[in-house]
């Protein structure tokens, strides 16, 4: 097994995938070189989001890693960030939205299953992408996975526009350094970070 460089690397959080507690388990994954956070505690009401990611985003500054909020976009804005990942559609429904642009986030970003999706997320205007499922991932039990050509694909549509492509999905440290000769920038990894 090649060793995992974690610069490579973005963690997605999953507080019930923690072997300890959710705020130290964050603080060894900040602590561990990661490139960035994707804070995507999406089941929690919008003000238990908020105080999360608030705990979490300092943590992270200590370590010099970006927090990125996931989904709830109105609390990233306000408590300040700069970044969000929203699904596909909700970006969509938001691109245009006076409310959304105020907010200013200078990194968006938006997950693709699809070559489609991958242009509209381009035309939105996203910062980077997540793109998969790319391995077998007990996230998606049943689902084939997309694969490496795929990734390829999405990678050819997105990196000339400038859009960088996080590969996600069955990410593991035995497999991560395919997706990243297949053009991704980076790759997600969340069960793993989650056990670290």
């Amino acid at each position: 097994m090649e060793e995992l460089i974690m610069s490579d690397v973005v963690a997605v959080t999953n507080r019930h995938l923690c072997v300890r507690d959710y705020f130290e388990q964050i603080e060894v994954v900040a602590s561990s070189g990661v490139n960035k956070i994707i804070v995507r505690e999406k089941d929690l009401a919008p003000q238990e989001y908020k105080e999360l990611f608030v705990r979490v985003r300092d943590i992270c500054s200590v370590h010099k890693v970006k927090a990125i909020p996931h989904y709830f976009w109105r609390e990233a804005a306000q408590c300040g960030s700069g970044a969000i990942h929203l699904p596909l559609d909700v970006l969509g429904e938001c691109y245009d939205k006076q409310e959304f642009r105020q907010c200013r986030f200078d990194t968006i970003g938006t997950s693709v299953h699809s070559a489609e999706q991958a242009l509209e997320a381009c035309r939105f205007g996203a910062s980077y992408v997540t793109a998969g499922h790319v391995f077998a991932t007990d996230c998606k039990k049943g689902l084939t996975p997309r694969g490496l050509d795929f990734l390829k694909n999405i990678c050819s549509i997105c990196v000339p526009k400038g859009v960088q492509v996080y590969a996600i999905g069955g990410i593991s440290p035995d497999n991560y350094r395919s997706a990243l000769d297949a053009g991704a920038s980076a790759v997600c990894m969340m069960s793993h970070m989650m056990r670290l």
